[in-house]
């Protein structure tokens, strides 16, 4: 009985499949909008739909939301019809031969086609194998259970997105600019063997390789892991950018939840050639460079811009158009000249040169480029310190500005009699006076006048601006400076609460001797620093002596927390699962500014106070890019007696008199991660560590492979992943070398705990020469004043931490010798 059992319920299977099958013949009409071809459990649907632009398509559909589509548009009266070929073809009416598209399957074995339960439509042959599917031929979009590989590309108008061999997600114009690139190998040419990206249910997108242990997260989307029936899915829109949204069947539409390119305006070609991105009170908006050009569609701006008279047309009578707070857009393999010279000298080049259009940074690096390609595309913020050029035909016709449209709609309502004037003008001011006091006395502390404060920050988090705040609504949002959160080198850290009920971190910075201007900039530089393992920086105030910047709150406060707690506190315990994380993220923020960033920044005070964590418990490294901002003329800061670097962390060189790079951040991150490992301070000397410094012993045990003891002792009774904690283990060894050559750099450190590198085994680390075991510290400080630099800044010179005289010599000498006690 039990063979007849199975072949029924086969038979019963093989049924319920072939019911859901699309004969050979099948037709769908655009006439018909009743005409659609339905998933088993009716959750898709291919049919005919008019897309947002107005155009007809045919489309494979979640909920009305199109998935895939058909490259080509049709009309009313066509049909898309699966041929007794086995060719599925879109045909412009029922009784046309010529396809306006085809899938290229005929005669290749197709016997029926499906639409399963996961969106993807397949042309399968007789003994059910796929022959074509619409998964291995993503149009725009890609969905849960559908890979991505090399080989497949996402196409939208003059966008596409691919995955590069190693591992780089890369945005592209036009096939030819990559204004994109960032991934698993983004400081790295080592190519993967397989990469494949996919978007999970749960709204998380990863990249795997045979290569890779686990799959690596590269976003998050802001809903991920929600609760409900939330269908997400990966779309390259028309605009440039690659987002994930998520649609549940009680929204009308789907919500964006991520984005790639979280500033719109740094799209290239985002507002045609010639346009000019800015925004406006809610988003991007696209206009052109001066009344000396028009639109080339006045109904869409995103078109672009051309000039009213060609260049060609006034030779010799060309001028250079100024744009300030704008910058033209510059990316390879585009053709462009950089050189390092003043504003000036870069509006001059191009005006008598073959260039169309110039920038001159204003950054600080003193480059200037200058623009031969055809194609310009601009950006102008408030936030961008760079002035940019256009060559026009003279006269010059700048954009008329608010202020002067609303001056020559006055003239129309002048009177004649001059004394009616004189009087009518005088009684509105004096009104205008006395109900402005009034109002500002009875109205300032209201909770409107806060929402008006509030609409106004909103403004410009969508410009991408740092938001200036007063120091009157930084006053009142921390309740007069009153729950401090600690206290750096640069001064105090209060929690306060914005306008918009956002709460934050504000930092009273001390020791900052800056211009205004200057102040600013620097400001601007750190507000562009963006990455998931950064701290994010809000606004700043800067009003007379008072110099304050608001970040981003952490809720979890900061890693020394959790690492150096009692072993019975509740609450403070960080399984290592969580801890490996903590450390590949800081890795990773730290790679970030040594090899991705446009200059280089060092942050010289790596510990766990200054690694923060959200309320994910992702790691976050915080007081990057500050060490500008101090005055380099501040004896304060130049004196080896106060350097005032935390204890434990600072690499050899600090007090070897030698030059300080990215590899003394790399010394510190060893430090940390030595004691992410093992829960404890690296200068603790006890008697279990034979009176020794913890590094030192350390070391020992490892050699001894008797890796447990290093192990943080409440870490014992969990589930931990062996091998990671080896690797973390040999790369602290490397990362604390006294030797800078012999230290990695971060972006290799980062595939080291990836598991991506095989570790060779570390040498012994000689003694740390930064304090004594007895904890003699360099300061009496615990936290830095050289929490950061920017290698593009003048580095100290030599002289800035040298002791002189033979009793300068005999202490120095006496401080390494206690050290390596």
């Amino acid at each position: 009985m039990k063979p007849i059992f199975i072949f029924l319920l086969l038979s019963l299977l093989t049924a319920s499949t072939s019911a859901a099958d699309i004969p050979l013949g099948s037709t769908l009409s655009a006439a018909d909008s009743s005409s659609r071809w339905h998933s088993p459990n009716n959750t898709f649907s291919l049919s005919f739909i008019t897309d947002p632009t107005g155009t007809l398509i045919a489309a494979v559909t979640y909920d009305n939301i199109p998935i895939w589509q058909v490259s080509a548009s049709a009309n009313s009266s066509s049909v898309l019809r699966l041929l007794p070929s086995g060719d599925l073809q879109l045909l412009p009416s029922s009784t046309s031969t010529a396809p306006l598209w085809s899938s290229g399957t005929a005669n290749r074995g197709v016997s029926a086609a499906t639409l399963d339960d996961f969106g993807n439509f397949i042309l399968r042959n007789s003994v059910g194998a796929a022959v074509w599917s619409t998964f291995d031929h993503p149009t725009d979009t890609i969905v849960p259970t559908q890979n991505l590989t090399v080989n497949h590309t996402l196409s939208s108008g003059l966008y596409s997105f691919k995955i590069q061999n190693n591992g780089n997600l890369t945005l592209s114009w036009n096939n030819t600019i990559i204004y994109y690139n960032s991934g698993l190998n983004s400081t790295s040419n080592s190519n993967l063997t397989n990469p494949i990206l996919e978007i999970q249910p749960t709204g998380i997108f990863t990249l795997s390789d045979p290569t890779l242990s686990s799959p690596r997260i590269l976003a998050y989307s802001s809903d991920y892991s929600g609760e409900g029936n939330s269908f997400r899915f990966l779309k390259l829109d028309n605009d440039g950018n690659l987002r994930i949204y998520s649609s549940t069947t009680s929204s009308s539409s789907p919500n964006v939840r991520w984005a790639a390119v979280s500033d719109q305006c740094q799209v290239y070609g985002f507002c045609g050639n010639m346009g000019i991105c800015s925004y406006n009170d809610t988003s991007p908006i696209c206009e052109c460079p001066s009344q000396n050009f028009d639109l080339v569609d006045p109904k869409d701006s995103r078109k672009g811009c051309k000039r009213k008279t060609e260049l060609r047309d006034c030779p010799g009578r060309e001028a250079m158009l100024q744009l300030d707070h704008s910058v033209f857009s510059t990316f390879e393999p585009e053709l462009s000249q950089i050189y390092y010279i003043g504003i000036t000298p870069c509006r001059l080049n191009c005006l008598v040169g073959p260039c169309t259009a110039s920038t001159s940074l204003s950054d600080g690096s003193g480059q200037c480029y200058l623009k031969t390609s055809d194609f310009i595309s601009g950006y102008r913020s408030p936030a961008i310190p760079s002035t940019s050029f256009v060559k026009v035909c003279q006269p010059v016709m700048p954009n008329p500005s608010t202020l002067t449209i609303s001056t020559e709609s006055k003239k129309g309502l002048k009177l004649s009699v001059w004394l009616v004037i004189v009087v009518v003008i005088v009684t509105l001011l004096g009104l205008l006076i006395f109900e402005g006091g009034l109002w500002w006395w009875c109205c300032r502390n209201s909770p409107k006048f806060s929402g008006l404060s509030a609409q106004y920050a909103l403004l410009e988090y969508a410009s991408g601006a740092p938001v200036q705040f007063s120091y009157k609504e930084l006053h009142k949002s921390t309740k007069g400076f009153k729950e401090k959160l600690g206290e750096g080198g640069f001064g105090a850290v209060y929690k306060g609460t914005l306008a918009n009920r956002a709460i934050a971190a504000v930092k009273q910075l001390e020791g900052i001797d800056q211009g205004e201007k200057q102040f600013r900039m620097e400001v601007a530089t750190i507000s562009s620093t963006h990455h998931l393992n950064l701290v994010r920086l809000i606004g700043f105030c800067s009003e007379g002596r008072h110099r304050l910047l608001v970040y981003e709150f952490m809720k979890n406060g900061s890693l020394d927390s959790f690492l150096f707690t009692a072993e019975n506190q509740l609450g403070k315990f960080l399984n290592w699962e969580c801890r490996f994380n903590v450390a590949l993220g800081t890795a990773r923020g730290i790679t970030y500014l040594h090899e991705e960033c446009r200059d280089c920044i060092v942050h010289c005070d790596i510990k766990p106070e200054n690694i923060l964590l959200d309320e994910n418990y992702h790691a976050k490294v915080s007081d990057f890019g500050l060490a500008k901002l101090v005055n380099p003329k501040d004896h304060r800061y130049r004196t080896l007696t106060s350097v005032r670097g935390t204890r434990g962390y600072l690499a050899p060189e600090w007090l070897a008199n030698l030059p300080i790079t990215s590899k003394s951040d790399v010394y510190s991150y060893g430090m940390v991660l030595l004691e992410i490992v093992s829960g404890r301070r690296n200068f603790e000397v006890s008697a279990e560590t034979g009176h020794k410094k913890f590094t030192s012993w350390a070391y020992e045990e490892f050699e001894k492979g008797n890796f447990e003891a290093i192990v943080d002792r409440r870490l014992v009774s969990e589930e931990m992943d062996m091998d990671q904690v080896l690797r973390a283990i040999q790369v602290s060894f490397w990362c604390i070398q006294e030797q800078p050559s012999q230290r990695p750099m971060m972006g290799k450190v980062v595939q080291m705990l990836e598991g991506i590198l095989v570790i060779d085994r570390p040498p012994v680390p000689k003694a740390m020469t930064e304090g004594s075991a007895g904890g003699t510290s360099v300061t009496t400080s615990s936290v830095s004043a050289f929490s950061t630099f920017a290698t593009s800044a003048p580095v100290a010179s030599s002289s800035s931490f040298s002791v002189s005289g033979k009793h300068g010599e005999r202490a120095l000498s006496s401080l390494l010798q206690s050290d390596m006690k």
